[in-house]
């Protein structure tokens, strides 16, 4: 592999510099026990399955453990669910069967050969945007953009604090989509200039 040590630091993702090493398996057990305790886990796929038709094809772009390409899977929709840690795909495999899980990086995403003709919709459910390398926010929007339909939607939410919404709507429009609607929770609650976080529903030009 070529490159410089700094080279190879930005290009991981954030996920993997900015957290413990034990981060990935507190993630997995923190949502188990959440499950076990019967806490609502499906607010982000309530909304996607919301805007979608039946049966959607759905791409979960970070889906960690899993939680929200599952309850989308269990409400009739083919999930195809992609993470860059092997830790929290072991723990979907093992806690949310039904989704196809795919281990890649989404600034180099390339699914052609098993889409057909593109995603209906494609989620990122927590901070997915805010946990990528440094620099390849843009990347990873065109990446999604380009496994979608036209006209589809991709639906993202994540802490403005960890992502200058500015910064943000910039790399969206780079990436050709267009932001439709905003809002400050996944249940809509309407967004402020207040609001720490932001639920952005984008559509593919």
């Amino acid at each position: 592999m070529s490159g410089s040590p700094d080279d190879l630091v930005s290009n991981t993702p954030r996920w993997f510099t900015e957290t413990e090493a034990d981060h990935s398996q507190w993630y997995a057990e923190h949502f188990r026990e959440l499950a076990a305790e019967g806490s609502d886990l499906e607010g982000e796929a309530r909304l996607v399955d919301a805007v979608v038709a039946p049966h959607s094809r759905i791409l979960d772009a970070g889906c960690g453990q899993g939680r929200t390409a599952a309850a989308l899977h269990h409400r009739g929709h083919r999930v195809t669910a992609v993470d860059i840690d092997p830790v929290l795909l072991a723990a979907a495999h093992s806690d949310n069967p039904g989704p196809e899980y795919i281990e890649a990086d989404l600034s180099r995403l390339d699914l052609s050969l098993e889409l057909g003709d593109g995603f209906d919709a494609a989620v990122s459910a927590g901070n997915v945007i805010t946990f990528v390398a440094p620099g390849t926010e843009v990347e990873v929007l065109r990446c999604i953009r380009g496994l979608l339909r036209p006209g589809a939607v991709y639906i993202l939410g994540f802490h403005v604090d960890r992502y200058p919404l500015e910064a943000f709507d910039v790399a969206v429009q780079q990436a050709g989509f267009h932001l439709e609607q905003r809002f400050a929770t996944w249940d809509l609650r309407p967004w402020t200039v207040d609001s720490d976080f932001a639920v952005s529903i984008l559509r593919s030009t």
